[in-house]
């Protein structure tokens, strides 16, 4: 599944159509998810004691993956998920404009060493001149 949680998503089809939200909950058996304020439904919640309320709670119900499209962070545009392998690690990659999606401390790893080797080929470029 190509969604994660604490991704950033627009919903693409439904009732809640381009909304823009946070994935709180990702289903990778059923290739579902759960985003914050889409897919809302109501529960009704019953007093179990004498003290407590019954109430009716919102709470968001899950969506099929994909009806959700990936907001990247550089480029801000809802995007398809590629893959590209860093040094030994498998990232996710924006389609449009080729920013690592993956917010993790791996992500920021990988991007470490690929500045270091940026500036070690152009530092060896320079002294081969």
């Amino acid at each position: 599944m190509k969604v994660k949680k604490n991704d950033t998503v627009l919903v693409i089809s439904g009732k809640d159509a381009g909304k823009t939200a946070k994935v709180l909950v990702a289903i990778p058996k059923t290739n579902r998810v759960v985003v914050d304020g889409v897919n809302v439904q109501k529960k009704h919640k019953k007093a179990r004691s004498a003290q407590d309320v019954s109430q009716i709670v919102n709470q968001s119900g899950a969506i099929d993956a994909s009806n959700v499209m990936v907001v990247c962070s550089a480029c801000g545009k809802a995007t398809r998920v590629g893959y590209k392998i860093e040094g030994d690690k498998k990232v996710r990659v924006c389609k449009k404009c080729g920013a690592i999606l993956d917010a993790g401390k791996e992500a920021k790893e990988v991007k470490k060493e690929t500045k270091k080797k940026a500036k070690k080929e152009t530092a060896d470029k320079a002294e081969a001149k």
